[in-house]
């Protein structure tokens, strides 16, 4: 690059960086990640330590931040709050320690080490022990003058204790706790308003707000890290100022640490990244002092910087790149979630390809669309997603995406039922992308109660393609079960009579078995008395549906989007064809006579208590399993337990057996 290509790249990257440097410190709506920023300002750095006749006085690369706000009065910082060179490997490390150890002529020296926290840099000035005066950095040399939003944050003292100096100006952090962020943004969305994007927005626009009984009301949190102007004298070192800034009341953080030497803070450094996830607040990094105040003094400043501090950052866990295409995926359950296919990117220690945008509504409202720029966010071990678009980088040609009306597993219609922000596949009995949780549920004990069919079984079977939908459990043989890992002879003897002994069931326990949405137990039960048998069930639309108790609206259109999908016909048509039968239930449309009573069933009965339920289900009864004071019985068999103590404390009437069976009258062979 010779010098007139620099001067025009420096002056491009000048005017992109100055533009960020507005949204980020007056606007606080910053559009790209720090990760992003920090690329842009080390390519200027780079290009004027090439070029150094090009540096300007304006330059971004002389200043610490933006302009302050008119928003707020002026405040003249008497001592510069400047910011900190950043580190991003351990060489970098490695190079300024030894950077400090040749200028202060040590051959080795002690360091302060402390969290970097992502929040917003605030000063604090106090005379005679009493809270005057607040400021943020605003660019280094003047800030804004947030006193009355300051003094409603409780973890920042308005009177010091002790006997502090006669001006003591402390210097910090204001930050957002992550649940307390989590429970701003939620009451945001509640009210119709647009969510903070992190922590340090949310934390910086609570700071930044005119009227101070909104800042009151936001989770803001402090923490002090070092001091401007002190009139009187002070420690030695810097972990013993910031002790002396504790004694006086003030909050300073516990994870801070003196180490020896440089091998210290990269083991500080690594321990800290390890706990970052669990942390109640944001970090982005770890900040390494030279502990003693003399060889500070030695070591002295650069432009923008003190030569005796480092940020030593972690990993970006944000950056930005391009989606390239957007699919969709589905997922166990059948739901329908839209990824990003990405241009690769590095962030969070990983190279990023894919990214969730969660739902249609989280895609809509983002307004992703394929060739947009985005900022993506990997924090620890968490499934990247799409924060948001960086809108100027939007190219002409950009498109929207539409979401697939077929799934593209199995050719299934997609549905939405109304109120759910999840679409979902409906061919929950045949989708291969739903296949090993279908089996999962229909063998389990609740359902077809297959005993031994469990999930690292079904893993194998699907993996080997043995089993395609649950009608292939019925095809299994011995020999082939006797094949597969942990599994003898005897154990698959014992699975193949489990499944045999499993076609033998209710129509309760089958229409729940089908892993219908919104269809559980109770629902199943209700269905089964309401209909008697499986085929006027399958041909009942939504109108007749909804007159089944419990059947809203909603449960029916997903048992009518279930049963119109073909594919879920022809798993059924196979499961009957291997035999798999229940005996009819006489339907009962007519009065309910336990409608609106629960009751609570404990002990042993004579007959199953799966049969005793159903039967008080198609009388109108509500079976719960606890006792409450609106119970209104407790059944009460052999053996029962503490719920018929806790019906007697509470005056519950109680019924045995012969009570029961009489009210329930004839109760059909087998149940529902």
């Amino acid at each position: 690059m010779d010098q007139a290509e620099a001067k025009a790249r420096i002056d491009a990257l000048r005017r992109e960086i100055a533009e960020h440097d507005y949204r980020y410190y007056v606007l606080d709506a910053p559009s790209i990640p720090d990760a992003e920023y920090d690329r842009l300002m080390r390519e200027l750095l780079a290009l004027e330590a090439q070029f150094p006749e090009l540096v300007t006085p304006d330059s971004p690369s002389q200043r610490v931040g933006g302009a302050p706000s008119a928003a707020f009065a002026p405040v003249r910082h008497e001592v510069p709050m400047l910011s900190l060179a950043n580190a991003f490997d351990e060489g970098e490390v490695r190079d300024f320690d030894r950077r400090v150890r040749e200028l202060c002529g040590e051959a080795a020296v002690d360091y302060h080490c402390e969290p970097k926290f992502d929040g917003l840099a605030i000063s604090l000035r106090y005379e005679g022990g009493a809270l005057v005066q607040a400021a943020t950095r605003g660019d280094g040399s003047t800030g804004e003058d947030v006193t009355a939003n300051v003094r409603t944050i409780a973890a920042i003292p308005l009177r010091l204790r002790g006997e502090p100096p006669p001006l003591l100006e402390v210097r910090g952090e204001v930050y957002m706790p992550r649940d307390g962020f989590a429970r701003l943004n939620a009451e945001q969305v509640a009210r119709g308003e647009k969510p903070f994007a992190n922590p340090r927005n949310a934390a910086a626009g609570s700071l930044r707000q005119l009227d101070p009984r909104i800042t009151a009301g936001r989770p803001l949190r402090f923490y002090a890290y070092g001091h401007g102007r002190v009139d009187g004298d002070l420690p030695g070192r810097h972990s013993e100022r910031l002790a002396m800034l504790q004694g006086y009341g003030l909050p300073v953080c516990g994870l801070r640490r003196l180490v020896p030497d440089i091998d210290g803070c990269l083991r500080y450094y690594a321990e800290l990244g390890r706990r970052r996830p669990t942390l109640p607040y944001d970090i982005d990094g770890v900040v390494y002092k030279v502990d003693r105040i003399d060889l500070q003094e030695r070591l002295g400043y650069v432009s923008r910087a003190p030569r005796w501090a480092l940020a030593h950052k972690f990993p970006a866990e944000e950056a930005v790149t391009v989606v390239e295409n957007i699919e969709v995926q589905i997922g166990r359950t059948g739901a329908v979630t839209p990824v990003a296919r990405l241009k690769p990117v590095f962030v969070g220690g990983v190279t990023v390809t894919n990214a969730t945008l969660h739902n249609e509504d989280e895609l809509r409202r983002k307004d992703v669309r394929i060739g947009d720029s985005v900022v993506v966010r990997r924090a620890g071990d968490v499934i990247p997603e799409i924060v948001g678009v960086v809108p100027e980088r939007r190219p002409a040609e950009a498109r929207p995406f539409e979401m697939p009306t077929r799934c593209p597993v199995c050719g299934s219609a997609i549905v939405r039922l109304e109120g759910e922000a999840v679409a979902r596949c409906s061919g929950g009995l045949y989708c291969p992308a739903q296949r090993k949780a279908t089996l999962a549920h229909f063998a389990s004990r609740r359902a077809m109660d297959i005993d031994g069919l469990g999930d690292k079984l079904i893993e194998q079977l699907v993996d080997r393609g043995l089993v395609r939908d649950v009608s292939d459990l019925y095809r299994l043989d011995a020999a082939t079960l006797a094949g597969l890992e942990r599994m003898g002879e005897k154990s698959a003897a014992k699975l193949i009579a489990a499944i045999e002994a499993s076609k033998r069931t209710t129509l309760a326990r089958f229409i729940y078995a089908l892993g219908i949405r919104h269809v559980g137990e109770a629902t199943a039960a209700a269905l089964a008395a309401h209909f008697g048998d499986l085929e006027p069930l399958m041909q009942a639309d939504v109108d007749t549906l909804t007159a089944v108790p419990d059947v809203g609206p909603v449960v029916a259109q997903s048992i009518r989007n279930f049963f119109d999908q073909p594919h879920n016909r022809e798993v059924i048509g196979r499961l009957l064809a291997a035999g798999v039968r229940w005996s009819p239930v006489e339907a009962r449309t007519g009065a309910r006579p336990l409608a609106g009573k629960t009751i609570v069933i404990t002990g042993t009965f004579s007959r199953p208590r799966e049969e005793l339920t159903a039967a008080l289900q198609r009388l109108g009864a509500k079976v719960s399993g606890s006792v409450s004071k609106k119970t209104s019985f407790v059944a009460v068999g052999d053996n029962p337990g503490s719920k018929a103590d806790k019906a007697a404390e509470l005056g519950i009437p109680t019924l045995d057996e012969a009570a029961l069976l009489a009210l329930l009258g004839d109760l059909p062979p087998g149940g529902a």
